[in-house]
């Protein structure tokens, strides 16, 4: 009878503690739109099983790929509410309500995704705009650059870009048009059937896009009109209230993971870019320069959307020039 009640308490004892494990865990939901074969979700997903690891298993976080949780226009509103814990989406998707982190977005002669990564953190860093103050931001990150890419013929002067129609958004709208095209917004979604239909000349576009959107398939030239690159910058950030109920402990391994994991993304756009230019050529396609005259002359035409952002950027009572100085001195 002794023996029997001493394993009752033990096996209680034994529930109890893990009860209290339990309880002292923190679980936390991860919401992006990227799908689950994608890279850079493979990364997000690896970020997730690190927190729990390094905060040895006090933090434990759910992931949730291919908008299963929240969209992608709403993932950050969603972190905001409560919907998601953390998420991981572009800001370009909410376009205006980050005025600072905007300028990064710029065309301003991107070469790596590794230089517009530590740009774009940079630049938070600096700045710490209030347009995120309602998140904990974890860390940026942004792919590498963004050029033109056509069906029909090459592009090698602003004089070829006249009347050609451009799939593009955002910023890289603002350059085509800037740069004589006809700019037509749709999403990457629906650009391969734009191109294969002819309902579009080409496509502004990061280069990894040609191999994981097949757009390689369909365009035919590249142009390597580097010193007008665009980016695009991801954001990861944690709803605040949850990120202050962490202990201290926990929060300095993320943010110590957050640094090292920045890199890996930017590593890994860089890689897919290679790979991206491989497919366009692998399907026969062409990569076209420009020359040293008509690169700088392509640089004169899209300066006026670099002011236009400046004029924007001081309306809403910011220092244009300095958030654009500091951007362009860290790019080079």
């Amino acid at each position: 009878m002794n023996r029997l009640l001493t394993t009752l308490t033990a096996t209680a004892m034994a529930c109890l503690m893990l009860a209290a494990a339990a309880s002292a865990q923190t679980r936390l939901t991860y919401s992006t739109f990227f799908p689950p074969a994608n890279l850079q979700s493979q990364l997000a997903e690896e970020w997730c099983k690190e927190v729990e690891k390094r905060t040895g298993g006090k933090v434990v976080v759910e992931y949730y790929p291919g908008q299963t949780l929240t969209k992608a226009p709403q993932c950050y509103d969603g972190v905001v509410e409560g919907i998601s814990d953390i998420g991981f989406s572009c800001l370009a998707y909410s376009r205006g309500r980050f005025p600072v982190m905007a300028a990064v977005d710029l065309p301003l002669g991107y070469k790596t995704a590794a230089q517009a990564t530590a740009t774009a953190n940079a630049v938070h860093e600096k700045f710490k705009p209030a347009e995120l103050d309602d998140v904990e931001v974890m860390y940026f990150h942004a792919h590498g650059p963004g050029l033109l890419f056509t069906v029909g013929k090459p592009v090698t002067s602003l004089e070829d870009m006249q009347g050609l129609k451009i799939r593009s958004t955002g910023n890289s709208a603002k350059l085509v048009a800037a740069l004589g095209g006809t700019p037509v917004a749709k999403s990457m979604a629906e650009n391969y059937q734009l191109l294969q239909k002819g309902v579009v000349d080409g496509s502004m576009h990061p280069i990894e896009s040609n191999k994981s959107f097949k757009l390689g398939e369909v365009c035919k030239f590249g142009t390597d009109s580097f010193d007008v690159a665009y980016t695009t910058v991801f954001f990861i950030v944690m709803n605040k209230g949850k990120w202050n109920a962490l202990d201290p402990d926990s929060q300095a391994a993320i943010r110590a993971l957050n640094k090292e994991w920045a890199a890996k993304h930017a590593a890994a756009w860089d890689e897919n870019d290679v790979a991206g230019r491989q497919f366009l050529l692998d399907q026969g396609g062409r990569i076209v320069q420009l020359t040293p005259e008509e690169s700088a002359r392509w640089v004169k035409a899209a300066r006026p959307v670099l002011d236009g952002w400046v004029a924007e950027a001081d309306g809403r009572g910011l220092d244009g020039k300095a958030i654009l100085d500091y951007t362009l001195s860290t790019l080079k």
